[in-house]
């Protein structure tokens, strides 16, 4: 079916874009699609045109003039130049009050900058993560969209008709906040997401190697823990992966898939910007730099005569009393990366004043997103009962948990490195949860080092202002 005029309309039908134009179809909005090559366009409305009212058009002149006002444009491309090109081709077309939605995975940065530059012309221009692959674009992603509360206003009901709804009814979208703060907010999401799936690998890394189970009954396991405090999509889907034999070898397919993971950059993203920030995020960059140390396979094939001890499996019931540390170990290295990522998301809030709700975040992750997890409730909570919340280590809740799984935590982490098993993601989080907990760090010694080689002073604990010694003979102080 089509109608005279679209309530909304798409440019980009690739998966995502053609997905998200059967989302909004499929909740009754007519659709103006538009795609470079046309023969997409034409592909969406012969295979799916039953699921809604859809517009083809094939001229960019055709598409904004299928749109109702004020117009409301999905850009579902390439991010980068593509983006640009995209928004040089149709802002000329369209007039004040009208919006541009950009929903691929752009840099904030970027986004801020369309964003001023657009709103200079009287055009909104709405940077929204969404989050929820193929599948959640189809059926309710996660949706994070920043931009200005008149354009919320406009495009707000929309995006909650088709987002994911939350076991409350709740839909999965809320405003973030001014420009780049939808952007940034997925930036992090998934830069959370790197931190989750590394944890979860090295979950099955000691499971397979230590406790000796095969992927079959680590597959077990997953589905075990998936029905406690670790339920999660991404623990779901770890089992499914595990119990899969593949068919042409008939070996676990984990065993036939070489072992480098690829990544799209916005894991990267959150580390360069949480450094920018001044933000510690060092699970997040573990799991980042373990994706990038696996795909160095000449340096890995160099390096496998190294000397190190070699894993030596437990016995059964040895076997199972370990797992269950490993699951004391992944939960609480768990709490730890959320607890970075939020951390960040309130630093960038901070530095760019996009007042940011840190509860209402957590809300809109518990569906259709990669991390939706049963513990986002919580999350959301308590930043719902105490907005200024500085970690949510300093939940009580989290803490008494956190507190209860740390001897179990610390002796998988004395077994992974007797036995030679690497777990940077687990040995970042206890680094990082002790690092918060001590009286004294060595910074001090550090500040010393500083001052000794390059002046650059240090304060004391006992008085006020900055000091620097005369590192010569008689070791005098002096205020800087």
């Amino acid at each position: 079916m089509s109608s005279t005029s679209a309530q909304i309309g798409v440019t980009g039908l690739a998966v995502m874009g053609r997905n998200l134009a059967r989302n909004f179809a499929r909740n009754g909005y007519t659709v103006a699609l538009h795609n470079r090559t046309s023969a997409k366009t034409r592909a969406l409305v012969e295979e799916f045109g039953d699921e809604g009212d859809f517009i083809a058009t094939e001229t960019a002149e055709e598409f904004v003039a299928a749109l109702e006002r004020p117009r409301r444009l999905v850009v579902m491309v390439k991010a980068g130049e593509a983006t640009d090109a995209v928004i040089k081709e149709f802002a000329p077309l369209m007039e004040p009050g009208d919006m541009i939605i950009d929903g691929g995975n752009a840099h904030f940065a970027d986004t801020r900058r369309r964003e001023r530059e657009l709103r200079e012309q009287d055009i909104h221009f709405v940077g929204t993560g969404v989050s929820g692959g193929e599948e959640g674009a189809l059926n309710g992603p996660s949706i994070m969209p920043g931009g200005s509360p008149e354009s919320y206003a406009s495009l707000g009901p929309m995006l909650e008709k088709i987002s994911a709804k939350a076991e409350d009814g709740a839909p999965c979208v809320t405003h973030v906040g001014a420009d780049g703060a939808g952007h940034f907010v997925k930036m992090v999401h998934n830069g959370i997401e790197y931190a989750d799936m590394q944890l979860i690998a090295e979950a099955y890394q000691l499971l397979r190697e230590v406790a000796g189970y095969s992927p079959a009954q680590i597959a077990d396991i997953f589905r075990t823990w998936n029905t406690g405090r670790l339920d999660s999509y991404l623990i779901e889907i770890t089992a499914e992966v595990l119990k899969h034999v593949d068919a042409a070898t008939g070996k676990p397919f984990v065993d036939v898939v070489q072992d480098q993971a690829e990544q799209k950059g916005t894991g990267r993203w959150t580390v360069q910007i949480a450094l920018d920030l001044g933000v510690p995020v060092s699970g997040i960059a573990e799991a980042v730099f373990a994706r990038s140390l696996s795909g160095h396979s000449e340096l890995r094939a160099a390096s496998q005569g190294l000397p190190g001890p070699t894993a030596q499996q437990l016995s059964e019931a040895e076997a199972g009393a370990f797992a269950d540390q490993v699951e004391q170990a992944l939960y609480a290295s768990k709490i730890v990366s959320y607890t970075q990522g939020f951390h960040e998301i309130a630093a960038g809030s901070e530095e760019y004043g996009w007042d940011i709700d840190l509860g209402a975040v957590a809300a809109i992750w518990r569906g259709g997103c990669i991390i939706r997890a049963a513990f986002l409730d919580r999350i959301r909570a308590a930043y719902d009962t105490r907005a200024d919340l500085p970690s949510l280590l300093s939940d009580k809740t989290f803490a008494q948990e956190i507190g209860a799984a740390q001897d179990d935590w610390r002796a998988v982490l004395v077994a992974a490195t007797r036995q030679g098993v690497p777990t940077p993601g687990f040995s970042a989080a206890l680094a990082y949860y002790d690092a918060l907990r001590a009286d004294r760090l060595p910074a001090a010694l550090t500040q010393g080092q500083r001052d000794f080689f390059g002046a650059h002073t240090y304060r004391r604990t006992d008085r006020e202002g900055s000091f620097h010694t005369l590192w010569g003979g008689d070791r005098s102080e002096v205020g800087a």
